[in-house]
């Protein structure tokens, strides 16, 4: 059922289509924020949307697949039965979740007050209560979309599951030109498209998986000593998991008290998740079951290459990436969504948590490149007890600083409490010996991806000024963010030419099998 995978190019094959799956998510919210601007009926379906995903992420694509990706894909080096083993999962996972939806329906009041506790003072806490319920459910589907997607990945087939996020956003976007066309109202058609995209995503992965041989129909659950396994190593990153949502949680509580904050965090949010998401969900698809399947094999070289050149691709991609967010944030913001009933102040407000945003980007990746470096090994309770100090740190400046500084406080608290959880992955990660230490490749491509990324900067600060009027005109904004986009795109890649941080040997060299 397995097959050789070539470490790099499995980067790509993610990277692309999660690229692709973000383009269409960048049509999806320009839509969203021409439709419903950061208004009430935006905020509450955007808290509504994030419950589900909230979970989602605690319970499947976290804690869960964490801890089922290792053990699968050892399984299905040994031949021990890979298939029972999944089954087993997804009948134990699905029972949850069904629990945990019923419930929700019933306490959904305390979850919108746990989520946005500054809604209950006008109409935004009854819309995100109705939305709630009914978006709620897609947590069923696309949970167990992501196990399925997980043992996909493991058996080598990264597309099919990194191809699964784009039909979200198609239907998104169908549902928005539908619900204009027609009269419909516009918040009601969005939450609904939310359970429906769950189950149209279930279904292209359990095609997929089924064509493979891998045929997983839930049956009752049953405690096998493998599940046991699987729930004593996935507790702890369920802890993690939980203290990451928590901080998110923190963050929309500050802002919930800022009318309109909401929307702003949430549409930053959506433009550095376009690098986080095409770098950091790419190595942390790729980068596990290999890392895995080497330390099984005691290959700490191999285990070693895989770290290093995780991290190379993903600061080569994150490090430009987050420059220009900081740099030109404003440009990005208002070409991209000001219009309709997105408005000039709106994007201000926007582009500045954009900055602060950028300044935590390299960390939210480097955290996908170490926290693997802990779940191939089973390891789930460093993380957990690192995450819970980057919770505190993430808590204390968010609260503490909201006073003075506004909504912009959950965005700085986000950003450093990235950072601090980098800092301490790294070192926990120095007692794992060989495979996690830097290479003399990775020493030397660093300092040069930094130069090129700073020269980069500089031309775009430059080109920002020279095609200002031009990003403001209508009819011609477009045209001018794309010059500057892929001018500093040129530039970058010039520079590290130039400066020796990539040659042509090593892009001939990083298409091979990792």
């Amino acid at each position: 059922m397995t097959r050789p995978i070539r470490l790099i190019s499995g980067f790509f094959t993610v990277g692309g289509w999660t690229l692709l799956s973000r383009i269409a998510g960048f049509a999806r919210d320009i839509m969203i924020a021409g439709f419903l601007g950061a208004g009430p009926v935006a905020e509450a379906f955007l808290i509504a949307f994030s419950l589900p995903n909230m979970f989602r992420r605690f319970f499947a694509e976290g804690a869960f697949n964490m801890a089922f990706v290792p053990m699968f894909s050892k399984k299905l080096e040994a031949n021990e039965g890979a298939s029972e083993f999944a089954r087993d999962a997804l009948s134990g996972l699905l029972l949850i979740l069904v629990l945990l939806t019923l419930l929700a329906q019933l306490f959904m009041p305390w979850l919108v007050l746990a989520m946005a506790s500054g809604f209950l003072a006008d109409d935004r806490f009854e819309l995100a209560v109705g939305f709630g319920r009914i978006t709620f459910p897609y947590i069923l589907f696309i949970s167990i979309a992501a196990l399925i997607s997980g043992a996909l990945n493991a058996l080598g087939r990264f597309w099919v599951a990194a191809a699964v996020p784009v039909a979200l956003n198609i239907l998104f976007i169908s549902a928005m030109i539908a619900a204009s066309a027609m009269g419909w109202d516009m918040g009601r058609t969005l939450a609904w498209t939310v359970p429906v995209a769950g189950v149209v995503q279930l279904w292209l992965v359990w095609i997929a998986a089924s064509r493979l041989g891998l045929r997983l129909w839930p049956r009752w659950p049953r405690m096998t000593p493998d599940l046991k396994r699987l729930a004593v190593i996935a507790a702890p990153a369920a802890l993690a998991g939980g203290v990451v949502q928590i901080n998110l949680l923190v963050g929309r509580q500050v802002a919930s008290f800022f009318d309109g904050a909401v929307a702003w965090l949430n549409y930053a949010d959506r433009l550095y998740q376009l690098p986080l998401g095409v770098v950091g969900i790419a190595i942390g698809v790729v980068l596990l079951p290999d890392l895995s399947r080497k330390l099984r094999g005691e290959d700490a070289i191999g285990g070693r290459h895989a770290v290093n050149r995780a991290a190379e691709f993903s600061l080569a991609l994150t490090l430009p990436a987050a420059v220009a967010l900081i740099v030109i944030p404003m440009p990005l913001v208002s070409v991209l969504f000001q219009r309709g009933a997105f408005l000039e102040s709106d994007a201000m407000m926007t582009a500045q948590a954009l900055a602060i945003y950028g300044l935590g980007l390299p960390a939210f990746v480097l955290q996908k490149v170490l926290q693997p470096l802990y779940f191939a090994r089973e390891d789930t309770k460093r993380p957990f007890y690192f995450a819970l100090a980057a919770m505190v740190i993430n808590a204390a400046m968010a609260i503490g600083l909201m006073g003075s500084i506004g909504f912009l406080a959950a965005a700085i608290a986000t950003s450093a409490a990235g950072w601090a959880m980098v800092l301490l992955l790294w070192r926990g990660s120095r007692e794992f010996g060989e495979a996690a230490r830097m290479d003399s490749r990775l020493k030397r491509v660093v300092p040069r991806i930094v130069l090129a990324s700073g020269l980069m900067g500089a031309a775009l600060w430059l080109g920002a000024g020279l095609l200002a009027p031009y990003l403001v005109t209508p009819g011609l904004r477009y045209g001018a963010l794309a010059v500057l986009v892929v001018g500093g795109m040129v530039v970058y890649g010039i520079a590290t030419f130039l400066f020796g941080a990539v040659t042509p040997a090593d892009l001939k060299r990083a298409m091979r099998r990792g």
